[in-house]
């Protein structure tokens, strides 16, 4: 297929670029680079452009015959949606509003949304299915729900086949070490914690001890960047018209910040100092996904169900670009 990938110089959007590449596709990137970085997909593949510019990508997407669009790009970060919400709303439902209503006009037939499992917000029980409520808690959640709440209708209306992912935590970097995660600032857990390792931080903060956990710190599901561009390929050659597809994609294994630090010590051979620091507002004891839809419906299963894999790819890619893309 013609496949436009928005957001595509980015940390998962450019894996699954290249997940698509290998598959045969023609891809085509959109990014305005504020987040993404040139260097981590072919050149001859990227247009840095703006989602705002919705004549550019009214015309590539007739230039290009676009069959499908994956939409990646996004504002993305909890903490900053909260102080700042009119940014969120505007890059993530009103522009990407804008996008949809080019695929409506030029009746592009398959539409595949980067989502989160930030819509559910404060699950009342583990693991979460898709069924489960979703109440997200922070404007991030909440306007990727929104445009969730979009596709569902201009499926319904136009007979655009959809599929939302809502994935939980995205790790690990590729495993010829061509592609990995650099972000500015970084707010993931396990990249923070290497740096840590590499001689970039003195310590980590571990944010709140006293969760009703065993160890007493948050537990998360972290699902390897490559396991997550493998299943947006298979979600995208799913897509019926007319029908909306949401998909939790997850391991179904939790891990608290305790036993991530612990891997990574292991993994990196080196003592992680730690200060403990009072939670942070909003943040869930356990996350954890029931991914049991995406591997009855599409056959997806993870390459990295454990923790120590994801993390030692995630190591190989830190040690060999200690300054990520600038190295």
């Amino acid at each position: 297929m013609r496949i436009l990938v928005t957001g595509g110089a980015g940390y998962i959007g450019s894996h699954c670029v290249k997940h698509l590449l290998s598959a045969g596709h023609e891809v085509v990137v959109v990014d305005n680079l504020s987040v993404g970085h040139r260097a981590a997909v072919p050149a001859d593949s990227l247009i840095v452009a703006d989602l705002a510019d919705v004549d550019r990508l009214d015309q590539l997407l007739l230039s290009r015959r676009i069959e499908a669009v994956m939409h990646f790009a996004a504002d993305a970060a909890v903490g900053e949606s909260v102080v700042n919400p009119a940014k969120y709303y505007r890059n993530n439902v009103v522009h990407a509003f804008g996008l949809l209503e080019l695929v409506r006009r030029h009746g592009i037939g398959r539409f595949l949304f980067s989502s989160t499992c930030a819509t559910y917000g404060l699950p009342d029980s583990m693991p979460i299915t898709e069924s489960t409520p979703q109440r997200p808690i922070n404007p991030y959640g909440r306007s990727k729900l929104m445009f969730e709440q979009m596709l569902i209708d201009y499926a319904a209306a136009h007979g655009i086949g959809v599929s939302a992912l809502r994935y939980f935590n995205a790790s690990g970097a590729a495993a010829d070490g061509t592609l990995g995660e650099d972000h500015t600032p970084e707010t993931h857990l396990i990249p923070l914690v290497l740096q840590v390792a590499l001689g970039q931080r003195p310590n980590i903060h571990v944010f709140g001890t006293d969760y009703p956990t065993p160890d007493g710190t948050c537990i998360r599901d972290y699902i390897h960047v490559e396991d997550l561009a493998n299943a947006h390929n298979l979600a995208l050659t799913a897509i019926r018209p007319g029908t909306f597809a949401a998909y939790n994609v997850g391991t179904g294994t939790g891990y608290s910040v305790r036993e991530v630090i612990r891997t990574c010590e292991a993994v990196s051979g080196t003592s992680i100092p730690v200060v403990e620091a009072p939670r942070r507002a909003g943040d869930p004891p356990i996350l954890v996904a029931a991914a049991d839809k995406i591997r009855t419906d599409l056959g997806w299963t993870p390459k990295y169900p454990e923790l120590r894999p994801i993390v030692e790819s995630a190591w190989r890619w830190h040690r060999a670009r200690p300054r990520g893309y600038g190295s």
